[in-house]
């Protein structure tokens, strides 16, 4: 079977990628339990990914109740590289309109009660994380939206996506101080993917569409909720064009990524010093560097 190399995630709206063929569900065990949904593999005009619905298939996971280290266990159990992550998000600039396209390149964290990492009970290991995404997936992921000349879309380039504990939205003080602190959008699951995906050295992105105005926005509060859908939609059949090209791009030409030597530097646990079971837990990440 040809290698799998990229891993799709959708978030709120897209819960399947109805141009994938040749599709096999994959139930995968993971030392830190089961992924969000079964695993979904299949091929891209011909180019093998793996897709997850980051909040199962018929939404019944909160962002706080996300198995984020499964998920992301789970993707490098089966060799993905890249990690393209749709989400649906509220925006805090006037200039990012509903059905905007946004790759961010920062994030800022206000979650309280997620676990961020695959390390601990022995093993010791701090990541860079000055850049939180790949800037070369990133490139990619705007290249293929750029090229698709997508109808009520502006594609923006770079910003910072404001990490929430949720479920709850913001107040609309909460949402004034992350305008005054310079962020683009807010979303409540990306941040742990991101901290995850790095420390599993895989190159990781986000495509986040805009569904509206976060509260701080004047007219918010004559949005409602058959506007959201309606706007979840939309950019459900966006987000799928999208990623088919970027696959596309991918397929044809991988870029090589700092992410994939993330933890060349930075276990501090002396590989065999490091307890047994820590080592077993971890050994998909660890593999290459156990063999040196």
């Amino acid at each position: 079977m040809t290698a799998i190399k990229i891993g799709i995630i959708g978030g709120s709206g897209l819960y399947n990628m109805e141009a994938l063929q040749d599709v096999e569900e994959l139930q995968i065990d993971t030392p830190f339990g089961a992924p969000s949904d079964a695993l979904i593999r299949g091929t891209l005009e011909g180019t093998p990914v793996v897709f997850l619905a980051r909040h199962g298939r018929n939404h019944t996971l909160m962002p706080s109740e996300l198995p984020f280290r499964a998920n992301i266990y789970a993707f490098k159990s089966l060799g993905i590289e890249y990690l393209i992550s749709a989400s649906a998000v509220g925006s805090l600039k006037e200039s990012v309109k509903p059905l905007d396209m946004v790759v961010p390149d920062q994030f800022i964290d206000r979650t309280r009660n997620r676990i961020s990492t695959f390390f601990g009970d022995g093993l010791v290991a701090h990541i860079s994380f000055g850049d939180p995404v790949c800037s070369a997936l990133a490139g990619v992921l705007e290249g293929a939206i750029a090229s698709l000349n997508l109808p009520d879309v502006t594609l923006h380039s770079g910003g910072t996506y404001v990490c929430m504990e949720g479920p709850a939205f913001s107040t609309k003080a909460e949402s004034n101080l992350y305008r005054s602190w310079g962020a683009t959008i807010i979303g409540m699951t990306n941040l742990p993917e991101a901290k995850l995906a790095r420390e599993a050295e895989i190159a990781y992105a986000t495509l986040a569409l805009v569904t509206d105005y976060d509260c701080w926005h004047p007219d918010h509060d004559s949005v409602t909720v058959e506007m959201v859908i309606g706007n979840l939609r939309k950019n459900a059949v966006h987000a799928q064009s999208v990623i088919c090209e970027t696959v596309r791009r991918l397929s044809a030409n991988p870029p090589v990524s700092d992410a994939h030597s993330a933890l060349q530097y930075a276990i501090l646990t002396p590989l065999d010093k490091a307890p047994t079971a820590a080592k077993e837990r971890l050994k998909v990440l660890l593999q290459k560097y156990l063999s040196t």
